[in-house]
């Protein structure tokens, strides 16, 4: 390994966090969101992980789902955005792919497909209601009839399902959650089929959201879904540590200025630790001064500006700090919650955007 840089995936803490979302709405399946290369944590390790323990898994699109199967998960599969061309529904079936239909087009193309005289295998379906996310989904004034339209599919299995996505979830106070479930509810209340609300918030802090299946996202990670929360106080684990060290130290005048810009200029003699981190590894650019790392365990303030391949920090309160010293970024003893609030975003960007180059180390248990 030629760079410090890594980002350390605990596996047990995963399961850990799928077994948090079980407990809560024990009656649903659950089916964990692994979109977007598992929030950044690896497609296929954390499906490998999961696989014992998850009912099914959810992600964004076909490309994702073939992987999967590819590598040899047989879990059910939810493509979440559906699909995009009509051509994409041969692997759909033969893969036994289950799909969002959300819009008219999909329909239409489900339809054509039932007026073929061989229908290989029929599609899970689940017809998405905009109940008030207005992204996706049939209003709800036309979900019976598109619901309809889908029982009398026979490339369709039978019934179709419902489901819906919570827009201020995050929001325990918004009563914006509360009226879209209502209105959920309110969709076909006779028919007897499956139906999906929760999200991670959802399944957390809206007990009226829970339904036949959940969908565990940011929360399988160990992140709080709540504002202003971090995920231990939800009794989740971290999964991902971002790991790197100090490559140097310099030993810094008064009136030195430190990084590109020269924005922060030190005001008294002091030790300046660099640390193997950079925007080139995903760690956000625009993170201020005072965002804090973790030097030897200890919390330590990041100065100036981060840079490609480096990040510097203030070792005033730790001068026996050396080189090699380890250095987390986010994770174990640092939620991820607290530098994403610092960096003025969500620690779902910050997982994302951890950069290829960057190894991902798995383990099976806990990050001592």
């Amino acid at each position: 390994m030629s760079r410090a840089a890594r980002a350390v995936i605990d596996c047990d803490a995963l399961r850990h966090n799928l077994q948090r979302a079980a407990a809560v709405n024990p009656h649903a399946r659950q089916y964990p969101v692994i979109k977007a290369d598992a929030y950044g944590h690896g497609l296929l390790p954390v499906a490998q992980a999961l696989a014992e323990q998850a009912d099914g898994f959810a992600v964004a699109s076909i490309d994702e789902a073939l992987l999967l199967r590819e590598a040899g998960v047989e879990n059910p599969i939810l493509l979440l955005e559906g699909f995009f061309h009509a051509d994409e529904l041969a692997d759909i079936q033969q893969f036994s792919l289950d799909i969002v239909v959300h819009h008219v087009g999909q329909l239409q193309a489900l339809e054509d497909l039932s007026r073929q005289q061989d229908i290989s295998k029929a599609i899970t379906v689940w017809l998405k209601v905009d109940t008030g996310m207005h992204r996706l989904g049939f209003a709800v004034d036309e979900a019976a009839s598109a619901w309809q339209r889908l029982t009398r599919c026979s490339a369709v299995a039978q019934p179709p399902r419902l489901m819906t996505h919570l827009a201020c979830a995050d929001d325990l106070h918004n009563p914006a959650s509360q009226r879209q479930i209502e209105l959920f509810n309110s969709v076909l209340p006779q028919a007897h089929t499956e139906r999906s609300i929760a999200n991670s918030a959802g399944i957390l802090g809206w007990l009226a959201s829970h339904a036949d299946m959940d969908r565990p996202g940011i929360m399988l990670y160990g992140v709080s879904p709540f504002l202003g929360e971090t995920g231990e106080q939800r009794r989740l684990r971290p999964v991902m540590t971002l790991r790197s060290e100090l490559i140097a130290i310099k030993h810094c005048a008064r009136g030195n200025a430190v990084g590109y810009g020269g924005t922060w200029v030190c005001p008294e003699a002091m030790p300046v630790g660099v640390v193997a981190m950079g925007y080139g590894d995903g760690y956000p650019r625009h993170a201020p001064t005072g965002t804090p790392v973790l030097v030897n365990g200890v919390e330590t303030p990041l100065i100036g500006r981060v840079s490609m391949d480096m990040l510097c920090v203030d070792l005033r309160g730790q001068p026996e700090a050396k080189v090699g010293d380890e250095v987390v970024l986010w994770g174990e003893g640092l939620p991820a919650e607290t530098v994403a609030r610092a960096a003025d975003t969500i620690a779902y960007e910050l997982f994302c955007n951890v950069a290829a180059r960057v190894p991902r180390e798995y383990v099976k248990e806990s990050i001592e």
